[in-house]
């Protein structure tokens, strides 16, 4: 027999399932891409509803990394976001770009950048130099975080490190090899 606690839990429950199928009923018709946005974003539907395009945070980003997505882009239009292929983010101490946001669509993590991750770093071994007997260190040597997120190993090779590294970027374009020897991975927040 259920009592009165456990027919509240089992309300509950069924009303979160029944609220969490109608987000990703509105994502899939809200959002026609998906953008990388900057550090601090809300999850996607929320950002979009927060953010007012003001671009306070694109003026914020010292390496003009953020972007506005064009007009085409529906409900996104204006939004900003990250396209690391043409200027990838720098992972600034500060977080200046969402700490220059004015109505929360970004934050600053209460550790910034500890645990904070805009993409999923992977190597690509086959592609890297290193693994040929060539001596390079480009990838280590432009990581704005630096060796707790990536550091070169004994042989002379890339080690990603997961729990440090935070996805920026600039070492997929300071990588010498082409296609790049890394790759990004969208990471959903």
């Amino acid at each position: 027999m259920f009592t009165p606690g456990d027919r509240r839990d089992l309300l509950k429950q069924a009303a979160d399932q029944w609220l969490g199928s109608l987000m990703e009923q509105a994502e899939e018709r809200i959002i026609r891409r998906r953008f990388v946005r900057p550090p601090g974003a809300l999850p996607e539907v929320a950002f979009l509803a927060a953010c007012t395009r003001c671009n306070a945070c694109v003026e914020a980003c010292p390496p003009r990394a953020i972007r506005t997505a064009p007009s085409s882009e529906g409900f996104a239009a204006g939004t900003p976001h990250l396209e690391v292929e043409l200027q990838p983010c720098v992972a600034c101490p500060e977080m200046p770009c969402a700490a220059a946001c004015p109505t929360g669509a970004l934050t600053r993590p209460p550790e910034v950048w500890k645990g904070y991750k805009l993409h999923v770093l992977e190597l690509v071994p086959e592609r890297c130099v290193t693994f040929s007997g060539v001596t390079c260190s480009a990838c280590a040597d432009s990581c704005p975080v630096g060796a707790t997120a990536l550091a070169m190993d004994v042989d002379g090779h890339p080690v990603i490190k997961a729990e440090g590294c935070v996805g920026c970027g600039v070492c997929v374009r300071a990588c010498i090899t082409s296609p790049s020897s890394f790759t990004l991975h969208a990471v959903e927040h």
